[in-house]
């Protein structure tokens, strides 16, 4: 039998609001593979759904993947760490 000691530290995840979030698309309808055509990344929603629309009405495709990106920060919590010990 072995022994285990876990700490766990309380942290604290928040978006970065010093940063703008990002919006895109990947086309992944295709005949034999995904299309993988891609919008770009915009700070928007308004020109990728635009893209997309553009993109179905010149190929057929129907099926992307959208994508959001956005930063954040990591911080410790205030207050004591937290441990938890497991034993096997």
């Amino acid at each position: 039998m072995s022994r285990a000691v876990l700490r766990l530290t309380p942290y604290k995840i928040s978006e970065d609001r010093t940063s703008m979030p990002t919006y895109g698309a990947v086309c992944v309808r295709g005949d034999d593979a995904d299309c993988g055509a891609e919008s770009g990344q915009h700070v928007d929603t308004k020109p990728v759904d635009q893209w997309m629309a553009r993109h179905t009405a010149q190929t057929g495709h129907d099926r992307y993947q959208q994508v959001f990106l956005s930063y954040a920060t990591v911080a410790l919590k205030d207050g004591p760490s937290l441990e938890a010990v497991k034993r096997s």
